[in-house]
């Protein structure tokens, strides 16, 4: 006899889903009970570092990733992360224990009460199979709906005692589909409108490089010999930052972005939606006599979009379409952008010297994972991002992905034997979100090195509250956390980078290294203009 537990893990060794990160819960210990060698479970010491592993490990690998959780509690623990990943779109296969079914109606302890509704409205698909039988054929139709575009997280509920009950035929073997091509007439109607454009505006965002767009996204901007732009609080980079026609990252707020397009009569946005404002700085969504066109492979971006006509379509079908229906611009290419002026060093270095010296080191295929908000604006025209799948971020805004996130992409890079080094730049509030990440990347050995700017404050929020005109909220400072201290705690390497030239050795030496390592440099503490 099959149990439902055998054919659920046949499924998933179908599926390519043989890494569970997790943290284990007793709801979920009849399911990891014998737990087959050819799968392999990575352990998170808290929920929401599994989470962020998972979204991590997924969006490196190019597929889904499968986390479980401990029934409500451990549902709840992952929220913040699993609203992340939604804003990520990154396809997660997430399973939660729940109580046995015999007993649900008197709702014992550790009942998932209405488990459905939990994870709402950050899963595409939420579900507790009405039989154990249901299992398999639940799990492959949520991996389904998670790979599909706009790809994102689903969750199960599944009852402990389902997995020793006989299983049914198992669901067959199924070709999913994850792309979309774009409607032929749409696609003409925007060519045209881009033909006889002026001055237009390229403005990309994470969808491109989620795609695998790059050289189409480059070979349109080229045909077009247009500007390009980041997107505001793109969670990725679709553009090749040293390219000459790039630009830089639009801003954040309504009004100053709009003034940044200025001159521009078409704008075109492949891959991002329009856009993540924050704050609000009211104004008109676009310059005066610009048109907005807009490719998008989700369907919720286009209704929420305030102006511009859309284009559903997975943005490197659209891009290379585009480009094929297009003819060479009768114009010169924007000039590039002027460099920047080299910064002054001093002791502590400012977050600009810092970067600085961190991009002169940068290895060449360096992937990025940041979340240091208050010092992204320096980070980000210090260092660019020139390759694929090279720079990872949270969409959502909500801390504590980042350090679990670099986790998760470290251990892709050698699962696929890529091998590519991967530095996590993490504020020092943000570090001790999910600071127990760091015993998983030391059980692991994952030479993952981990930069933490230190400014003993949570820069960001005073920035707001300049910004908002909000004096006195309390909280703000960061006083005596020794965080070097707490990383060697969880098995790391640790060291302060006392100054901005000492940079480059103390990374070269974390790479080297077979476990993680965490770099504290102290810098100035001024706060950034949230503009």
């Amino acid at each position: 006899m099959t149990t439902v537990r055998e054919a659920t893990y046949d499924l998933l060794r179908a599926l390519d889903l043989t890494t569970v990160f997790g943290n284990p819960g007793s709801t979920e210990e009849p399911f990891l009970a014998d737990f087959p060698a050819d799968f392999r479970y990575v352990l998170a010491l808290q929920e929401a570092s599994a989470v962020a592993m998972a979204d991590g490990y997924a969006q490196a690998t190019g597929r889904a990733a499968h986390v479980n959780l401990h029934t409500a509690p451990g549902v709840g623990n992952g929220m913040g992360n699993l609203a992340t990943a939604w804003h990520n779109k990154t396809p997660l296969l997430v399973t939660a224990g729940q109580q046995a079914r015999g007993m649900l109606v008197t709702e014992p302890r550790l009942t998932s009460i209405r488990a459905t509704e939990l994870a709402q409205p950050y899963v595409k698909w939420s579900y507790e199979p009405p039989r154990a039988q249901d299992v398999p054929a639940a799990l492959l139709r949520g991996y389904a709906l998670a790979i599909q575009p706009p790809s994102g997280p689903v969750l199960l509920s599944l009852p402990l005692d389902d997995w020793r009950q006989p299983a049914e035929e198992g669901p067959p073997e199924r070709r999913i589909s994850t792309r979309f091509g774009p409607d032929p007439e749409q696609l003409r109607d925007i060519a045209e409108v881009l033909a006889g454009s002026d001055n237009p505006v390229l403005v990309v965002g994470g969808g491109i490089d989620r795609d695998g767009g790059w050289a189409e996204a480059v070979a349109l901007a080229e045909r077009l010999r247009a500007p390009v732009w980041s997107a505001p609080s793109s969670e990725r980079a679709g553009f090749p930052e040293d390219h000459p026609q790039f630009q830089g990252v639009l801003p954040f707020a309504i009004a100053p972005l709009a003034e940044r397009l200025r001159g521009h009569d078409t704008v075109l946005v492949v891959g991002a939606p329009v856009f993540r404002y924050y704050p609000h700085v009211p104004g008109s969504y676009l310059p005066v006599g610009a048109r907005l066109l807009h490719i998008t492979d989700d369907p919720a971006e286009v209704a929420r979009a305030p102006v511009g006509d859309s284009l559903l379509a997975h943005s490197r079908l659209a891009c290379r379409a585009l480009t094929e229906l297009l003819p060479v611009a009768d114009r010169l290419p924007p000039p590039a952008r002027q460099p920047l002026p080299p910064p002054e060093f001093g002791q502590p270095p400012t977050p600009d010297a810092l970067f600085a010296a961190l991009a002169a080191h940068w290895p060449a295929d360096g992937v990025l994972v940041q979340e240091t908000p208050s010092n992204l604006a320096a980070l980000r025209r210090r260092l660019p991002v020139t390759r694929p799948r090279s720079y990872f971020t949270m969409a959502s805004g909500g801390l504590g992905f980042g350090l679990p996130a670099a986790v998760g992409v470290a251990l892709a890079e050698r699962d696929t034997g890529r091998h590519r080094p991967v530095l996590a730049v993490i504020g020092d509030g943000s570090f001790h979100y999910s600071v127990q990440a760091l015993w998983t990347a030391a059980r692991q050995r994952l030479p993952l090195v981990v930069l933490v700017p230190v400014n003993q404050q949570y820069g960001i929020l005073k920035a707001f509250a300049r910004h908002e005109r909000t004096p006195d909220v309390p909280g703000l400072d960061l006083p005596g956390l020794d965080l070097l201290t707490v990383a060697r705690g969880y098995g790391c390497r640790t060291s302060t980078v006392e100054t901005a030239e000492a940079v480059g050795a103390a990374v070269r030496a974390g790479l080297a290294g077979t476990g993680p390592t965490v770099l504290a440099a102290p810098v100035t503490g001024e706060v950034p203009d949230i503009l």
